[in-house]
């Protein structure tokens, strides 16, 4: 099967299509590499915005996949309106060319974050998404648009997915656990903003093993799946970071609580991910850390602006 992946050098993609390649998939990937290029050579890149993109480009493919976009709150905010372009327009034409050149299935890589502010309770895909913020109401837009393309003849697949932590080679610390494995590192203080608010973490090898199960999954199977590893409270978080970095990097570590009001607190079931996609995810916090310091030696200088996207997005709008 032939893949094409739409920001396919990121974070997610850098750890996912290695294993695709293992699996036998043949995959290209079209990206701006605003982040550099950390793919096996064997990968096929298209250096071009996906809205330069025609059906020619995209007509021998059998599934696409998009994980492109603004990835954070932080660049959302910097730029409202590119927001909206990368994360509901780009999504809503790739799938529609997708479609049109007759590829069986899009998957979109959409964010809990739709969720918004919930109060204990857990949330599934038929909770209301209500999140007031430019990052979460673009990813609730392209997901819509995606899903609105289902047919007999194309399949969507729209992740909820979880906040990412773990290693990849196009490494990011601007995650709330690989922030804070950073801090304690790095000052040996980790600072907990509000340790009441709910986060669902997802390790970077689960989403990649998501990945691999909606593109392995029955072609009629279609919708919308929350995928996570856990759900934590933010307080929790900063425990098991403090308790991993103890544990294997010998460092004590303090932590500096604070009670800023945060108006994005929720959890979420993957119970449908489980059901129908066979997603088991099998690592947690402590996992995660184990996988940081494991590759730590990869991303040593904690302060390359590379690791932090509102940075590179400020030097790409020269801004900075």
């Amino acid at each position: 099967m032939k893949i094409l992946v739409a920001g396919g050098a990121g974070y997610i993609g850098s750890v996912m299509i290695p294993q695709l390649l293992e699996r036998g998939y043949e995959v290209d990937v079209i990206d701006l590499f605003w982040f550099g290029n950390h793919l096996p050579e064997e990968v096929g890149t298209i250096n071009k915005n996906i809205f330069d993109l025609t059906e020619d480009d995209v007509k021998d493919y059998e599934q696409v996949i998009f994980l492109g976009g603004l990835s954070n709150d932080p660049m959302a905010e910097f730029s409202p309106a590119k927001n909206f372009i990368y994360n509901a327009s780009a999504p809503a034409f790739l799938g529609y060319i997708a479609k049109k050149a007759g590829a069986k299935r899009f998957i979109y890589a959409g964010s809990c974050s739709v969720y918004g502010y919930t109060v204990n309770e857990l949330y599934d895909e038929t909770k209301p998404a209500s999140s007031s913020y430019p990052y979460g109401i673009s990813k609730l837009q392209g997901e819509q648009a995606a899903i609105q393309m289902i047919d007999d003849n194309f399949s969507v697949i729209a992740f909820r997915q979880g906040t990412v932590s773990g290693y990849s080679p196009r490494m990011r610390l601007d995650l709330v656990i690989n922030t804070m494995f950073k801090f304690a590192v790095t000052e040996g203080q980790i600072t907990v903003n509000n340790p009441a608010i709910w986060r669902p973490v997802l390790s970077i090898q689960d989403a990649a093993t998501a990945y691999i199960r909606a593109i392995e999954a029955h072609h009629e199977i279609s919708g919308v799946f929350n995928v996570a590893s856990g759900n934590y409270t933010v307080g929790e978080i900063g425990d098991l970071v403090k308790a991993g970095v103890k544990k294997y990097l010998d460092l004590d570590v303090k932590l500096n609580i604070k009670h800023i009001q945060d108006y994005r607190n929720y959890k979420v079931s993957i119970e449908k991910a489980k059901k129908v996609l066979s997603f088991h995810p099998k690592h947690d916090v402590e996992s995660i850390i184990e996988d940081l310091v494991a590759n730590m030696d990869k991303f040593k200088d904690f302060t390359n602006p590379n690791y932090y996207n509102i940075q590179v997005f400020k030097n790409l709008t020269g801004t900075e």
